[in-house]
């Protein structure tokens, strides 16, 4: 009882012509002991996809758990996907759009890895991605 271990499991399920389907089946473990060889082994003999934490990174498991909160309440909530293909799509768009797009309240209101320069007093312009689930702005080009 006196140690702290933490493990995150991911999964989506996935419309597809054989029924309901469980993608992407990931578990996201740390470096603790607990998880040796042989209980990644037995999973991965499962068909579970074991990703383990860099070691001597302790805040990383809070940022997995907060980009997962986010691309359940922001896209995978709204999407009903239709076989792994489109889970994929979707995802990295998803991606495409937290990294490059979506402002972040933990960096100042800013952005990841911004892609588009924010200049002068012209238009504001609205993008979308996936169908108009997904919407960020920019400045028009001069």
């Amino acid at each position: 009882m006196g140690a702290v271990f933490a493990a995150d499991f991911f999964t989506v399920e996935v419309v597809t012509l054989r029924g309901l389907v469980r993608y992407p089946k990931v578990l996201i473990l740390d470096r603790d002991p607990v998880f040796s060889k042989s209980v990644r082994g037995t999973l991965e003999a499962a068909g579970v996809e074991v990703a383990r934490l860099p070691a001597k990174s302790p805040n990383l498991n809070a940022y997995a758990e907060r980009f997962i909160g986010s691309v359940r309440r922001e896209c995978l909530s709204k999407v009903i996907p239709l076989g792994e293909t489109h889970l994929r799509r979707t995802l990295e768009s998803f991606v495409a759009h937290y990294h490059h797009e979506r402002n972040h309240q933990g960096l100042g209101n800013r952005l990841i890895e911004p892609t588009i320069a924010a200049s002068g007093y012209r238009r504001i312009q609205r993008h979308t991605r996936l169908g108009g689930m997904l919407s960020f702005y920019s400045r028009e080009m001069a």
